[in-house]
């Protein structure tokens, strides 16, 4: 009985271990972070917001609102975009999120008025650690993620597209990592994202060349995964938010437990070592074995429907 006892300890604070890994921040206390002071730091620089929609369909859409300097982030927003972030994290019912910039723009990075105020290096590191915890907690959502690039995309913008598991262009959008004319690297994850996403070459060639990657060449190299269609009738034609929620719609569809179930499988065998992914792959398995959607499944025969 002891035995049976500590082993099943042992799986439990092992799947606890994992799961934390895939969901929780990067930084913390021991790593010098206090997230409450970096977030009263931030709030100091006001302007824009974070709009978040969560729908009946299981998507949510998440607006970068700041159209007067082109969707960048003022410190307010930064803190802004982690507060949604936990709400779509809490999302019980939610299968997807498409993130947007307003004003058919995405993103220019960050706005300059915070980082001429932020200029000494600790609180560039804080802001930094800020950044990616929140970048990375929004990659590892329970949710399928699209980044919807319309226009520009720079700097930080760039990086934001990389948390995203799939990118869709608009026809004449642009993204680039304009860091090196900044005299800077990426420092919200974007580097490390982008190697995973296009390899180190082409990554060395964006990051050192500042390339301007258009539609085209985004899909040549795998940081995008789709081109939004231009109708030149424009009475029926469709928005490009509603392409991104058609074109995620097909990834989307059934239960939020399976699709969630199916992301977190995805995450793990991405984030964690072999044997682990496969471990947690099994726990994860485990959740949705006998559930509503399997019953019913096997009861309608429909696995080769």
């Amino acid at each position: 009985l002891i035995y049976i006892f500590c082993s099943n300890s042992v799986k439990i604070l092992r799947f606890l271990l994992f799961f934390c890994k895939l969901t929780g921040s990067v930084y913390s206390s021991i790593h010098g972070f206090i997230q409450e002071e970096i977030k009263e730091k931030l709030q100091a620089f006001p302007g824009g917001s974070i709009d978040l929609l969560k729908q009946d369909s299981g998507i949510a859409v998440l607006t970068i609102n700041n159209p007067p300097r082109m969707n960048a982030f003022s410190g307010a927003m930064m803190v802004d975009l982690e507060e949604k972030v936990t709400q779509l994290e809490n999302w019980t019912d939610g299968k997807g999120v498409i993130v947007q910039g307003a004003a058919q723009t995405f993103c220019s990075g960050s706005d300059l008025n915070a980082v001429r105020a932020m200029s000494n290096s600790q609180d560039g590191m804080k802001m930094c650690m800020f950044m990616q915890n929140t970048l990375t907690r929004l990659l590892r959502l329970p949710l399928i993620s699209v980044a919807l690039v319309e226009g520009n995309a720079l700097g930080g913008g760039a990086e934001l597209t990389t948390a995203c598991d799939f990118r869709l262009m608009a026809s004449g959008s642009v993204i680039q990592f304009v860091h090196k004319h900044m005299g800077l690297v990426p420092g919200w994850g974007g580097a490390a994202r982008l190697v995973t996403l296009v390899g180190s070459r082409n990554a060395l060639k964006l990051l050192g060349g500042a390339v301007k990657v258009d539609s085209e060449l985004g899909v040549h190299i795998g940081l995008a995964d789709g081109v939004l269609k231009v109708d030149l009738d424009a009475a029926h034609a469709e928005s490009g938010l509603q392409q991104a929620e058609s074109w995620l719609s097909q990834y989307t569809k059934g239960p939020a437990p399976v699709i969630k179930a199916v992301k977190k499988v995805v995450l793990s065998g991405r984030e964690l070592s072999l044997s682990d992914a496969l471990r947690t792959e099994k726990d994860i398995f485990g959740t949705v074995w006998g559930g509503p959607a399997n019953l019913q499944a096997l009861a309608s025969k429909s696995k080769h429907k």
